[in-house]
This record gives C-alpha cells, sequence and structure tokens, in this order.
C-alpha cells in the first residue's frame, strides 16, 4: 500500500472517529436550560448527573432567585442570543410560551412558520446547535390551541430540523404529588427512538401529605369575611348540602345581586362558592381546598386556601406541591413573588422521571450506532 495514501487514510479515519465515536463516549452529557424561571428544569436534570452548560431567564425576580440557588444569574433575553455563542451541549430544555403562530406564511421552512415567537429562537437554537436531544414542557391547552394546528406547526418544525418528536399530556397527581397539573411535554431525538413516556401510577397523596398543620403564620390567615362564610356553610349544610348565602350588600346589578351565592361541599371535599341557582349556569367565586382532598393546579395567579385549616398554603408547602428541594430559597422574595414564581415553574418530580427515560432510550440507541459509525469507518 502507498505510503502516503495510508496516512490519509489513517488521518480521515481518526478524524472521523473524532467526529463520531468520541462524542458517543463521554460520561456527562449537558443541557441548556432556556425560559428556566426558577430552575425546575435545573435541579431535575442536575440530579441525573448532566451538566447545565448555560440557562436563559428574561424575568428579573426570576433571575434573581435563580442567581441565589444556582450562584449564577441566567442571560437575559432570549431574542438577544446569538446561537453560536452558546457552549456545545446535548440535550435543549425549554418552558416555553406559547404564542400564536402565522399559519398564512408560505411554508419555507421554521424561519416562516414560527417568526414572531419565541419558539422561533428555540428552532434557532436546534438549527445552529444541532443537539441531540429536545425536551420543552407547555400547557395542555397547546394541543387544541388554535384547532391543534399549533401542536402541529412545532412538530413539524422540529422535523424539519431533523428531530423525530414524541408528547403527551402528563399529571403531577400521578407521580406522587397531591396537586392535579396537566402539562404538555415533548421529547424529539436526532434518531428515530422509539422512545416512551413514564408512566405515573402514583395516585393517592393528599394535601396532608404535605401541609403543616402546627403551621401558625398570621401572614397566611383568612380574611374574618372569607372565615364568616365558610363557617356560615358547615353550620347550615346539615339543613340543605347547597347554602344560600346573604348577598345584599352586593350590587343589585351584579351577577351576584342578580344570581344570588351559594356554597357546596363536594364529594372530593372542596367548598365551592358561586354564583346562579342549579337552573342556570353557575359562575365560580371561590373555592377552598381540604387537608383529605388535592390541590388544583397551582399557577401564577393562584395558590389553594384550605378550609379546614382556616389559611393559606405556605411557600414551603407550595414548594412540595412542585416537588422543589425543601432547602430551595426564596429569602428576600415575598410570598406573593414566590408563589407567582412556583406556579410558573415546571414540576421538579415529573421533568425527573422523563428525564430518566430520556437518557435510557437514548444510551440503550447509542452502541447500536456507533457499531454502524464503525462500520462506515471501516468501509474508508
Amino acid at each position: 500500500m502507498n505510503y502516503t495514501y495510508y496516512v490519509i487514510k489513517c488521518s480521515i479515519r481518526y478524524d472521523l472517529y473524532k467526529l463520531i465515536v468520541l462524542p458517543n463516549m463521554k460520561e456527562k452529557m449537558r443541557f441548556i436550560d432556556l425560559f428556566a424561571g426558577i430552575g425546575g428544569f435545573r435541579i431535575a436534570l442536575t440530579e441525573l448527573g448532566l451538566e447545565c452548560a448555560f440557562s436563559s431567564e428574561i424575568n428579573q425576580a426570576a433571575r434573581k432567585v435563580y442567581e441565589r440557588n444556582f450562584g449564577h444569574q441566567p442571560y437575559g433575553d432570549i431574542t438577544k442570543i446569538d446561537p453560536f455563542e452558546i457552549p456545545d451541549f446535548d440535550i435543549l430544555t425549554a418552558g416555553f410560551p406559547c404564542q400564536p403562530f402565522s399559519l398564512n406564511g408560505k411554508k419555507e421552512g421554521f424561519k416562516d412558520l414560527t417568526r414572531g415567537t419565541l419558539f422561533f429562537n428555540i428552532a434557532e437554537i436546534l438549527s445552529a446547535k444541532k443537539p441531540e436531544v429536545v425536551f420543552l414542557e407547555n400547557v395542555k391547552g397547546l394541543v387544541t390551541h388554535e384547532g391543534g394546528k399549533t401542536q402541529q406547526t412545532i412538530l413539524d418544525t422540529l422535523r424539519n430540523l431533523g428531530y423525530f418528536p414524541h408528547t403527551a399530556v402528563l399529571n403531577t397527581y400521578d407521580f406522587g404529588i397531591p396537586q392535579y397539573r396537566e402539562r404538555w411535554y415533548c421529547v424529539g431525538f436526532r434518531q428515530d427512538i422509539e422512545f416512551e413516556f413514564p408512566k405515573g401510577n402514583q395516585r393517592g397523596s393528599k394535601l396532608a401529605d404535605i401541609m403543616d398543620p402546627e403551621l401558625n403564620d398570621p401572614r397566611l390567615a383568612l380574611s374574618k369575611d372569607e372565615l364568616d362564610r365558610i363557617d356560615f356553610h358547615f353550620q347550615n349544610h346539615h339543613l340543605n348540602p347547597r347554602v344560600k348565602h346573604d348577598n345584599s350588600h352586593c350590587n343589585p346589578k351584579s351577577k351576584a345581586g342578580i344570581h344570588g351565592i351559594y356554597s357546596y361541599l363536594k364529594p372530593d371535599n372542596s367548598l365551592r362558592f358561586h354564583m346562579g341557582d342549579s337552573a342556570k349556569s353557575q359562575i365560580q367565586d371561590d373555592y377552598y381546598v381540604s387537608l383529605e382532598g388535592v390541590s388544583p393546579t397551582l399557577i401564577a395567579t393562584r395558590a389553594p386556601k384550605v378550609w379546614d385549616l382556616r389559611r393559606h398554603l405556605s411557600v414551603d408547602e407550595c414548594k412540595r406541591l412542585q416537588a422543589f428541594p425543601e432547602n430551595y430559597d426564596f429569602s428576600d422574595v415575598s410570598i406573593k413573588v414566590a408563589k407567582k414564581q412556583l406556579g410558573n415553574a415546571v414540576t421538579v418530580k415529573v421533568i425527573n422521571e422523563i428525564g430518566k427515560n430520556i437518557l435510557k432510550y437514548y444510551k440503550e440507541s447509542k452502541p447500536r450506532a456507533i457499531e454502524k459509525d464503525k462500520e462506515q469507518l471501516i468501509l474508508i
């Protein structure tokens, strides 16, 4: 064999080995944390041994809390990020806002389909960096948004960028946490992997499992008006399960003034206040959960109130509803802001369980991919 030809052949083989085989052998995978909020994705994936290479969050209050807990402040506005300046990584994570997509473009790829939305920036980063995995989270309503066109645009964009996406709607309550929280998740690989989402089978938890019945914080107490009407319900519900409350103080032209105010203890032990009678559409006025029940979805504008403890949930209790660590630090943040940030966060345990499956299926696929790559190297 000609010596020069042999050297060139070996050099090509080594370059391909570095390009194809070595990256598949690295021990620690890296991820980026986009629309990071207060770091739910980061907590979940770090627990699995992954390393965070970059993070981005535009909200200043959330960035300060993130910095307090992780030691550095995330980059700000994602629209100002040059994708090529982001360090190399293997997994892109994002709990991105759901904005309307333009469905009337020229269909010239992701730039046409997603321009004007924040998903466009995710797509730009995927196009530039080509990570092995993309891991997204959003509200359940994304599935039916615009008659399903929004989800279809996202999935088509991912496919056009070389990914094979898988989606599921999972409920936090199925993972042993007393919060009924349904969210849309999407995992995409650059290989056609037969991925499966985790199947939560841990229903049965209740708020009593995560709440402190001895906690006595005046800041969490319900108002006197709320306590009075809760007491009125239980003083009278034996006469009629659906208790009518005094509405004389209401504007006679308001919904409460016209339809009346009623309360009802539902089978799930939640106490619901609504306007309207049984023959009309009922408009919810307020509601309270019970220690023996399950929390509704924790959202930015609402945290549950517990009628049998006669108070709001504490920040620590809201952390448990999202499976955040007990030592997660909200110091120097008001109760209202902390609850808002937790309501906007992902449930850490659900992300962690999905992450386990991502690593499992990804690692199982790599030996087959490496063997195929080795075969190609031998042919050179």
